[in-house]
C-alpha cells in the first residue's frame, strides 16, 4: 500500500471514526434503557433507593450520550467528503433510512432526554418516567435505521437502476427497512448493547461493593447488571444463530472466509474450527481443533448441510452472477482471510467470557452464600467491563470487512466507491486529526464516567428522619 493512497487512507478513516464512535453507542442503547426500568422501579415501589439509583446511572448515561453524539456527526460528512462516488452511485437509496434517523429518531431522543434532564420538578412523575422511555425507544429508532441503511450494503433490496445506469434509486422504502439483514442484525446489536451496558453497571456496583460503600443499593444494581447480562447474551446467541443463516443467504463468500474454507464441505466434513495454524494466504492448515458438524449447524440447520468454499465461489461469481467485476479483483472476491476469521471468534470468546463471569459472580453472590467475595472476584468483574463492547466492535469488523471487496455487494466494488479527485495528502491529514480528536474524547469520557462512577449515588436519608420521597424534594436536574 502507498502510504498517499486515497482509497486506502479513505477506508482507514472511515474505519476508524466508526469505531471511535461505536465506543459509546452500545451503552447508549443499553444504559437508557436500564434507567428506564430504575425509575420505573421507583415509581411503582416509592422506594428512594431506586431514585438515587436512577440519577446516579443517568449521569454515566448523559456523559456517554453527548459524546456519542459530537463523534457520529462526522460519519455522515465522510460520505460526501471521502466517497462521492459511492453516494452519487446510491444516495438516493442509502440516504432514505439515514434521513429517517435523524429526522425522526434521534429528534425524537434528543427531544425527550432535554425533557428529562430538566423536567424533574417540572412534569408529572408519569410523564416524566415517559419521557425516558421516549429516549429510549428513539436510540433504538436510530439503531433501526442506521441498521437499514448499513443492510442494503450487505443486501441491497428496495432499489432499481436508473435509465442511464448511473445510479440506483428507491422503488420499495419498506423493503428496504424489512431487508432480512436488518431484520437479524439489529436485534443482535440492541441485545449486545443491553449487554455491554449490563456489565458496565456490574463493574460500577462491584467497585462500590469492593470497599463497603453503598452496598444495600449497590448489590440490587449488581444482581440486576449480572442477571441482565446473562439474559443479553442468551438473545444475542439466538438472534445471532439466525443473522448466520441470514449471511449465507445473501453473502456465502462471508461464511467461507469466516471459516477459511477453500472448497465446498458436507455433513461431518464442514466443520467449525476453534483454532487453527496456518499459512500466512490461508491456503493450507497446519493444525486446527475442529468441531464436526458445527459448521453445517451454523450454516444450514443440518448435519448434512453443505457450505460452499472460497474457490468454488469465486468461480461462481466470476462467470455467472459478476463477471463485468472479475478482472477489476483478478478473479478473488474473498475478503481478507485472517481478518474475518479470527474477529469471528474473538466476537464469539468475548462475549462468552462476559457471561461466564456473570453466571459465576450469581452464583459467588447468592443469599445464602457460605463464604464472602473474595477481592480478586470483584476485581474480575470490574475489568470484565468492556470484553461485550471489544466482542461488538470485533463483530462489526467482521461485518464490514467480510463484505470486501463490495461497498454495496453485488452492485459496486469499494474501490469505485472512493472520492476521484481527493488527493491522498488531504485524508491523511484528517485521518491524523480525526483519530486525534476522537482519542482525546474517549480519554475525557472514560476520566469523567469513571469519576462518577466512584463517586456513587447520593447518600440514602437517615431512616430515623421523617421522609419525605417526593421528587420536589429533590434536584432539579441530574447533575
Amino acid at each position: 500500500m502507498e502510504w498517499l493512497d486515497p482509497l486506502a487512507l479513505a477506508r482507514w478513516q472511515f474505519g476508524l471514526t466508526t469505531l471511535y464512535h461505536f465506543l459509546f453507542v452500545p451503552l447508549t442503547l443499553g444504559m437508557s434503557l436500564i434507567v428506564a426500568i430504575f425509575q420505573t422501579v421507583w415509581y411503582r415501589t416509592g422506594d428512594v433507593r431506586w431514585l438515587h439509583l436512577t440519577r446516579f446511572f443517568g449521569k454515566i448515561f448523559l456523559i456517554n450520550f453527548a459524546m456519542g453524539v459530537v463523534t457520529g456527526i462526522v460519519q455522515e460528512f465522510q460520505f460526501g467528503m471521502n466517497w462521492s462516488a459511492y453516494s452519487r452511485f446510491v444516495g438516493d437509496v442509502f440516504g432514505a433510512p439515514l434521513a429517517f434517523e435523524g429526522l425522526l429518531a434521534f429528534f425524537l431522543e434528543a427531544t425527550f432526554i432535554g425533557l428529562w434532564i430538566f423536567g424533574w420538578d417540572k412534569l408529572p412523575r408519569l410523564a416524566h418516567l415517559a419521557s425516558i422511555w421516549m429516549a429510549s425507544i428513539g436510540a433504538t429508532l436510530s439503531a433501526y435505521f442506521i441498521i437499514a441503511a448499513n443492510a442494503f450494503m450487505q443486501n441491497p433490496v428496495g432499489y432499481q437502476m436508473s435509465a442511464e445506469g448511473h445510479r440506483a434509486e428507491l422503488v420499495d422504502f419498506w423493503a428496504l427497512l424489512t431487508n432480512p439483514v436488518a431484520l437479524a442484525a439489529f436485534p443482535h446489536t440492541i441485545f449486545a448493547g443491553w449487554m455491554f451496558a449490563a456489565m458496565v453497571v456490574v463493574a460500577v456496583s462491584a467497585w462500590h461493593m469492593a470497599r463497603g460503600r453503598n452496598t444495600d443499593m449497590m448489590r440490587k444494581t449488581l444482581r440486576f447488571g449480572l442477571w441482565a447480562t446473562v439474559v443479553s447474551f442468551v438473545l444475542v446467541a439466538i438472534v445471532g444463530d439466525q443473522l448466520s443463516l441470514v449471511m449465507v443467504a445473501t453473502q456465502p463468500m462471508k461464511m467461507a472466509a469466516a471459516e477459511a474454507t477453500f472448497n465446498t464441505v458436507c455433513g461431518a466434513n464442514a466443520s467449525f474450527s476453534i483454532f487453527t495454524l496456518g499459512t500466512p494466504d490461508g491456503t493450507s492448515e497446519l493444525f486446527s481443533i475442529r468441531v464436526p458438524f458445527l459448521l453445517s449447524i451454523l450454516s444450514t440447520h443440518s448435519l448434512d448441510g453443505c457450505v460452499e468454499g472460497i474457490n468454488d465461489l469465486n468461480t461462481l461469481y466470476s462467470q455467472e452472477m459478476f463477471p463485468q467485476f472479475a478482472d477489476q479483483v483478478d478473479g478473488n472476491f474473498a475478503p481478507v482471510l485472517w481478518v474475518t476469521y479470527w474477529a469471528f471468534r474473538w466476537m464469539i470468546a468475548l462475549g462468552g467470557i462476559a457471561a461466564l463471569v456473570s453466571v459465576v459472580g450469581l452464583w459467588v453472590t447468592r443469599k445464602n452464600a457460605k463464604r464472602p467475595v473474595a477481592g480478586w472476584m470483584w476485581r474480575v468483574a470490574i475489568w470484565t467491563a468492556p470484553l461485550p463492547m471489544l466482542a461488538s466492535l470485533v463483530g462489526w469488523v467482521f461485518t464490514e470487512m467480510g463484505r470486501q471487496p463490495w461497498i454495496v455487494f453485488g452492485l459496486m466494488l469499494t474501490q469505485d466507491g472512493v472520492s476521484p479527485s481527493v488527493p491522498g495528502w488531504s485524508v491523511l491529514v484528517s485521518l491524523v486529526a480525526f483519530t486525534l480528536v476522537y482519542l482525546s474524547l474517549a480519554v475525557v469520557e472514560f476520566g469523567l464516567i469513571v469519576k462518577f462512577a466512584q463517586k456513587g449515588p447520593e447518600p440514602l436519608p437517615d431512616p430515623d428522619a421523617e421522609r419525605d420521597d417526593s421528587v420536589e424534594n429533590t434536584p432539579t436536574t441530574v447533575y
